[in-house]
């Protein structure tokens, strides 16, 4: 499904609406994120970056997670890794992989958690990578540090049978190579390597394609399609790209000032988003279909400072729907879930119900 092509239609649909709650994840749920909330301290200013998001992530699930810039959406990634150092902390929630909670203010006990059950590829592989270590050494070292009974012999064998499972060339004599000899997308493709090297059971890619030509883009993201549908490993993308989301993902979640605002389907997003952020994101995103020319609509205003934040619902000062009105000004919208059983969709929003069943009216009459 293309972007284009899923941004220009509606769906229909119908609704429930219910209050969401940190209930137990269920068993085919491989991660569970309740509650966390992180922020950095600086100067006597609380910055809170990522306010009470909770989500679930089922086995060989692709979920994107989108947003603008300061949304929150690496600071959440890297709450849930237990990565988040001074200023910053985790002062709230828990983390759940495979029904068990992460020691996620223990770094030592982390430590064997990260790259084991949970890999974690960056966005820019030349500064995550080692100038000075051999790729097959950094290779290698993932795989020592959770396996750490297995040969020396052994241990190149994996790394020469990982470097081919991303598509790697002549992987046996690249080994010896230096992060510098190699392409950024063959970087890229070492990444995500070495976040594979334990089999995780969770994949984050905190915008892996973002330094990357077009080209380069398709061939990052066909390899984690086939990785997932090799080995079932569950795949959280932080992207600011609508169209690689609506190509990969099959939940989609968008942040908004350090909160989950909506989650859905992939289908039902683009079909027909129901938080009027999503919708002014969708706007913006260039469609093949769209002849008119001029400038792309573009969302009045800017983020709030999350320092700062206001009383209200976040968004209220952009929103078309509820900017002045006196329930996003003085209230903080509470989850509201729509659609059927076991439907994915949770939004944000006073007036998600009404827009809901609304734009599902509006697809019953075309």
């Amino acid at each position: 499904m293309s972007d284009s092509k899923a941004i220009g239609a509606r769906a229909t649909r119908t609704s429930k609406v219910e209050h969401t709650a940190g209930d137990p994840p269920e068993a085919e749920t491989v991660l569970s994120v309740r509650h966390i909330q992180t922020e950095f301290v600086t100067r006597g200013t609380v910055v809170r970056a990522v306010r009470d998001v909770s989500f679930d992530v089922k086995r060989a699930q692709k979920v994107g997670i989108v947003g603008e810039s300061g949304s929150g959406k690496s600071a959440l990634a890297l709450s849930i890794l237990g990565l988040i150092e001074p200023p910053g902390r985790v002062t709230g929630g828990s983390v759940w992989l495979n029904g068990r909670e992460v020691p996620l203010r223990d770094d030592r006990r982390m430590g064997r958690v990260r790259g084991r059950e949970i890999g974690l590829v960056f966005q820019d592989p030349m500064t995550a990578l080692d100038p000075v270590q051999s790729i097959g050494d950094q290779v290698a070292e993932g795989i020592r540090r959770h396996q750490r009974r297995i040969s020396r012999k052994a241990v190149r064998r994996m790394a020469v049978q990982l470097l081919q499972d991303v598509e790697i060339p002549m992987a046996d004599h690249r080994l010896d190579d230096y992060p510098h000899q190699y392409s950024g997308g063959m970087r890229q493709r070492i990444m995500i390597a070495i976040a594979l090297a334990n089999s995780p059971d969770v994949l984050i890619a905190d915008e892996p394609t973002t330094a990357l030509d077009v080209i380069t883009q398709a061939q990052i993201m066909d390899l984690l399609e086939r990785l997932v549908a090799e080995h079932h490993t569950a795949v959280i993308l932080i992207t600011h790209n609508l169209g690689l989301v609506a190509e990969f993902c099959d939940v989609v979640q968008v942040m908004y000032a350090g909160r989950l605002v909506e989650r859905s389907g992939v289908d039902d997003i683009f079909d027909g988003a129901t938080h009027p952020y999503t919708e002014a994101l969708l706007r913006s995103v260039p469609r093949s279909d769209h002849l008119e020319s001029g400038p792309l609509p573009s969302i009045s205003g800017a983020p709030p400072n999350l320092a700062a934040l206001p009383r209200g619902c976040a968004f209220e000062p952009r929103c078309p729907i509820g900017h002045g009105r006196e329930v996003c000004i003085q209230e903080q919208p509470m989850p509201i879930l729509l659609g059927p059983p076991g439907a994915e969709m949770r939004v944000e929003c006073h007036f998600a119900s009404e827009r809901y069943e609304r734009a599902r009216a509006e697809g019953e009459t075309r």
